[in-house]
């Protein structure tokens, strides 16, 4: 018998057997999501993108996979007993909801400056929140310390058979759904335990199969430890869902075993991804959820011209953090134009630059006048204009336009 069959003991490694059980049991519980072919994804990336939109589960992630299938594992008197979990993103709430829907008591640990919504969120799904500490550290000792003090059962988010199992089911269904043989797949990496259990799956089902995983740049920590280094992470990232410093050891040992390669991608590709997810392929992807399609963005070599699969694992992106990505990313590709000009303060000059803008076809969203104190004459002002036009070459036109005037004009 598994060692996850008796949701307890670390097994040395998982296998094929395991994702299977994993499926039954988490059946209509979790939904099994769609599975498309993003044309604009793949004209982005050089290669046809197939994604998996597990960011369509009910609490936006994949997350609920691992927790269903580790509470299905629990004994009689664990599930009497109740869970815990420490948790400020996605783990938290798979818990919480999968607990509820089996009528067993959930305890979620949060640090104490845990974003409302998330706590509230949490909540909604039927648990008891308890805010302690200022770190996920301090959160997680507090969390073990309940689980003791109370006979409670920790429900790890990656360092545990049952839950590797239950993310495992990801490529199990995306090699079962795909319209064409795959040559290649790519799964997002924090502690590892959706890419330890795909690695598994995939190994099983398509061996020599190529199985990625994704890590950002300032947290490349199993990238690290695969390779021997010690562990240098740090710093702030879009992609806190996989912002890890420690790993965890069931997926690493599994990851070493299948020889599972992990790139590291910028934090400007991950921005980049999420943008072309939402504008290219109508799809809402947080930062970790969207590595995947970084990692096709930034290492096009790697998968020119073939079919790969990646999955969005998770959608839970506060709104005005996407607003920013979006417009950045406008920045970026040209579509959005920004100008200082200094001009002379006489009626009409700003007219006359409006028209101007208009004649070449671009549109003035935004602008900054400032008469007092910017410029070193009184007779001067300083104008900064925000400009939506079609792309660099229109951006260029407006600029070139303006300068034809004797407009003094500065990129911002």
């Amino acid at each position: 018998m598994s060692p996850l069959d008796h949701g307890g003991a670390a097994a040395p490694s998982l296998t094929f057997a395991d994702v299977e059980a994993a499926a039954g049991r988490i059946a209509g519980a979790v939904l099994r999501t769609p599975m498309l072919v993003s044309d604009a994804v793949s004209r982005a990336t050089g290669c046809r993108v197939h994604l998996k939109l597990d960011n369509l589960q009910a609490t936006g992630a994949f997350k609920e996979r691992g927790a269903a299938n580790r509470i299905a594992l629990l004994t009689p008197a664990e599930k009497a007993a109740g869970v815990i979990a420490m948790s400020a993103g996605n783990h938290a709430q798979a818990v919480a909801r999968h607990a509820s829907l089996a009528g067993i008591r959930a305890i979620i640990v949060m640090p104490q400056f845990t974003p409302a919504t998330k706590v509230v969120r949490t909540e909604g799904w039927g648990a008891q929140v308890v805010l302690h500490g200022e770190t996920l550290a301090e959160a997680a000792a507090h969390a073990h310390a309940l689980a003791r003090a109370e006979g409670l059962t920790f429900i790890h988010p990656y360092d545990d058979p049952g839950v590797i199992a239950g993310q495992g089911t990801v490529a199990l269904e995306m090699l079962a759904d795909a319209a064409e043989q795959l040559d290649a797949l790519v799964f997002p990496v924090g502690g590892g335990g959706l890419l330890a259990g795909c690695a598994t799956a995939a190994a099983a089902l398509r061996p020599g199969l190529p199985v990625f995983g994704v890590e950002v740049e300032g947290y490349p920590a199993m990238a690290q430890r695969l390779a021997g280094l010690p562990v240098n992470v740090g710093g702030p990232t879009i992609a806190e869902g996989i912002a890890v410093r420690d790993v965890g050891e069931l997926p690493l040992a599994q990851l070493r075993l299948l020889r599972t390669e992990v790139l590291v991608v910028p934090e400007r590709a991950v921005e980049q991804a999420i943008a072309l997810l939402a504008e290219g392929a109508k799809v809402v992807a947080e930062g970790a959820g969207a590595a995947g399609v970084a990692a096709l963005l930034a290492f096009p070599e790697r998968f020119a011209g073939k079919a790969v699969g990646t999955v969005v694992c998770g959608g839970n992106i506060d709104s005005r953090v996407l607003a920013n990505v979006l417009l950045r990313n406008l920045l970026r590709d040209g579509r959005i134009l920004r100008v200082h000009l200094a001009i002379p303060d006489r009626p009409g000059v700003l007219a006359d630059i409006a028209g101007r803008v208009a004649a070449v076809g671009g549109n003035i969203i935004e602008v900054e006048h400032k008469r007092l104190f910017a410029s070193p004459s009184v007779k001067d002002a300083e104008l900064e204009l925000m400009i939506e036009v079609r792309d660099a070459a229109q951006g260029n036109a407006i600029i070139a336009a303006l300068e034809a005037a004797d407009y003094v004009v500065r990129r911002g």
